[in-house]
């Protein structure tokens, strides 16, 4: 009896605990059930159909498991258990089939939506796009903005309702960009591009990161996603144009060197091309600028090849 007190205890200490744990979890630091944005509003609906669909087996599963309990009971004499279910084809169906049920259906939804969710997809081609640049460093975000010939540090600012496209590379190990409100998760390489399409459904404050570790400033690299109107995005630009550091090429090779907890920064130029050529450099084998990590996990040279040269 002691001891079932103490599990009952337990469990219920295990329980208020989660709970209080959860309650401090806001919708702004993990967004899945209050999305603001299409794409992420398309996601939790198809984890609702997911749920929904996986409750045809866990709903029966629980009911079963009390109905047993219940009629197998310690103090019920009366049942017996005498099975006799060898190639009983009723409970083989059931046992086999509705599982494989399950999976096709659950097939065919991610089928669809794997496409539809597509993260290269243009949201709505009938409107022009908001182009951004997102270059992944030590451990900072900075993105480029080519139309407005800006760029910033740890801050993405985009119109709400206007269709945002980023270009994703990494001038470091790999990262991911990720605005959990907005959008989901896409990897940073070195020396690859990849891309994310991201719309706002209204103004407002979002939270976005890098999910993959990086190293010691990971947990610090971090930049806000602002969605503002036509107006406010338009005063923020010329805010941006007015600062007084431009990133050409030796303030970028400053800014890339690792730091951390680095602020705000507003550049109201940027070098020609420089999205292109961070690409390149990695593409082109330019060992000389490769990060750490990466030119210590190039092979040594053989000792033959050393001598031939």
């Amino acid at each position: 009896m002691i001891v079932r007190q103490a599990i009952a205890y337990r469990s219920l200490a295990l329980v208020i605990g989660a709970a209080l744990l959860c309650g401090g979890c806001s919708v702004i630091d993990g967004p899945v059930l209050d999305p603001k944005g299409p794409i992420t509003l398309a996601e939790r609906d198809l984890l609702f159909k997911a749920v929904a669909i996986m409750m045809v087996v866990i709903i029966p599963v629980f009911v079963m498991a009390a109905l047993f309990f219940w009629r197998y009971r310690g103090t019920n004499r009366n049942a017996k258990y005498t099975p006799n279910l060898a190639y009983y084809w009723p409970v083989e169906i059931l046992v086999w089939g509705v599982p494989a049920a399950i999976i096709i259906w659950l097939g065919i939804h991610l089928w669809h939506d794997t496409y539809k969710l597509d993260p290269y997809n243009e949201i709505d081609p009938s409107v022009k796009q908001l182009q951004v640049q997102a270059i992944a460093q030590d451990w900072k975000w900075l993105f480029v903005y080519p139309e407005q010939n800006i760029a910033v540090v740890n801050e993405l600012v985009f119109p709400a309702g206007q269709p945002l496209s980023i270009r994703i590379t990494s001038d470091t190990v790999m990262n991911s960009l990720v605005i959990p409100a907005l959008a989901g998760q896409i990897y940073a390489m070195a020396g690859m591009e990849t891309r994310l399409n991201v719309l706002a459904n209204e103004p407002g404050k979002f939270w976005g990161r890098n999910m993959q570790y990086s190293g010691t400033g990971f947990a610090d690299q971090q930049f806000r996603a602002i969605a503002t109107t036509e107006e406010d995005f338009d005063a923020w630009v010329d805010k941006v144009k007015a600062a007084s550091g431009t990133l050409d090429a030796s303030t970028y090779e400053a800014l890339a060197k690792p730091s951390q907890k680095v602020p705000v920064t507003y550049y109201s130029g940027v070098e020609p091309n420089l999205f292109d050529s961070i690409i390149a450099k990695y593409s082109h084998g330019d060992t000389d600028r490769m990060p750490a990590t990466a030119a210590h996990a190039a092979p040594a040279a053989e000792p033959a090849a050393e001598a031939a040269e």
